[in-house]
């Protein structure tokens, strides 16, 4: 269809108490190629962790919409970001995710690069009768435009005019801390991570990984499992697992930030299944009694466009790649404090594997809705959805109680029972894609 305005597509206007999203920007091509240019291409995606490429030399390959990039820390430790291709003929030149290179060479013509993305060797260069102009040229990886990290996570911006990372980030780096400052000696991806790929548009898992309102009916043999396990059916004991209903009494809430990232947070019962439980007392004195209380509340958090935290049964870090309008890459870890104990990190793996693997009982479920979803979506009925306003009478501009414990001052605030199970934390992520795709030529 033809594009027009942003503001078509989202319908908010919350002095009436309405937030609607139309069905198109799930499902239309167009929209999703102005998606890719102007929001993945276009501002701050995550690429990878700092420990990711720990060491001189090691490299990290990745994508940023449509573009293949390779982060790398150089022989003297400092970090570059540059584009994966040859400068001579385009030709790709880091064909793995990773590893450890001192020297990059494109198999194509032999021209090779050094970690810090400097053109060391031109093949035959003496006998190729160059003209004096060539040796004007830059013929080093070319960078990308932004290239900068905050508590170990790194970040890219192929587009130069944008701000800093601290200011995109803003308030949800709070809630960044509390997932990367639970370690004293720093964190670290528990060796291994799933990757995968659903038939359905990335937004979908945006919205997804904040939704509370789906656990007791998506995931409802997940919670049967952890019921018999408590009633004493059941013989598997080793992941002791979190009962979810058991939370909808227990206070929750969320907050909307600038830029469209958000989280959701509540109080867990059973702390004592909790993995970071085990070592609270050390996380109190070093963080302080309010974070503390904090990092052993659940909290899923997304930050637009590509990456989220969650922090429930277990920590886990997620990123989206968008494939097509209508398929999704997912790559997750599973994440810890570095040098955590062999009781909590065997207790944090049994709980990894048995809600968020994609093996477990969660992924699974989440990727076949989703592909639900897209097919209903996909029907080419003229409607707009209805699943952005559950919440809307206990949303408050600005900051709560909650809120102001942190020192944050977010968009907007809402707290209450879990029962809530509020669908306001999506609201952030589409005023973001309105502000993005706005003043856009048809």
């Amino acid at each position: 269809m033809r594009f027009r305005d942003a503001a078509h597509y989202v319908r908010d206007d919350p002095d009436r108490g309405v937030f609607r999203v139309h069905r198109d920007l799930f499902s239309d091509e167009a929209l999703f190629e102005l998606e890719l240019q102007h929001i993945f291409e276009g501002g701050w995606v995550y690429v990878c962790a700092e420990f990711q490429v720990a060491r001189p030399n090691d490299f990290y390959c990745t994508k940023v919409g449509r573009r293949s990039v390779i982060v790398s820390r150089d022989e003297g430790g400092k970090l570059h970001c540059f584009y994966n291709t040859c400068r001579h003929r385009g030709a790709t030149i880091c064909h793995v995710e990773r590893g450890n290179k001192k020297y990059h060479v494109c198999d194509y013509h032999g021209w090779t690069y050094d970690s810090s993305g400097r053109n060391f060797d031109i093949k035959d260069r003496k006998e190729g009768a160059y003209p004096d102009s060539f040796d004007d040229c830059d013929h080093d990886l070319i960078p990308v435009a932004k290239f900068e990290g905050y508590a170990g996570l790194l970040f890219v911006s192929l587009k130069a005019d944008v701000a800093s990372l601290e200011d995109y980030l803003g308030d949800a780096r709070t809630f960044i801390d509390l997932a990367m400052k639970q370690g004293p000696d720093g964190m670290e991806f528990v060796p291994g991570r799933t990757n995968y790929t659903f038939n359905g548009n990335w937004k979908l898992q945006i919205d997804n990984g904040m939704d509370a309102y789906h656990l007791t009916s998506t995931h409802r043999s997940f919670v049967n499992t952890i019921n018999r396990r408590e009633a004493g059916q059941s013989s598997n004991q080793q992941a002791n697992s979190q009962n979810i209903p058991s939370r909808f009494a227990l206070e929750s809430g969320m907050f909307n930030f600038e830029n469209g990232h958000a989280v959701i947070w509540s109080d867990q019962p059973d702390l004592e299944k909790l993995p970071l439980f085990g070592a609270i007392d050390e996380v109190r004195a070093r963080v302080g009694k309010i974070r503390a209380k904090w990092m052993l509340r659940g909290c899923n958090l997304t930050i637009f466009p590509n990456l989220q935290i969650a922090d429930s049964t277990s920590l886990i870090l997620r990123t989206i790649l968008p494939l097509a309008v209508d398929r999704t890459e997912m790559t997750m870890y599973s994440m810890a404090p570095v040098g955590e104990a062999l009781e909590l990190r065997t207790r944090r793996i049994r709980q990894h594997e048995d809600f968020f693997n994609i093996t477990g009982m969660a992924t699974p479920d989440d990727t076949v809705i989703y592909e639900d979803c897209q097919n209903g979506l996909s029907v080419g009925a003229d409607d707009w959805l209805q699943c952005f306003e559950r919440g809307m009478a206990a949303l408050k501009p600005g900051a709560d109680a909650h809120a102001r414990e942190l020192g944050l001052s977010p968009v907007a605030s809402m707290s209450g029972r879990y029962a809530v199970q509020n669908e306001v934390c999506y609201h952030s992520a589409y005023r973001e894609w309105v502000r993005r795709l706005s003043g856009i030529a048809a």
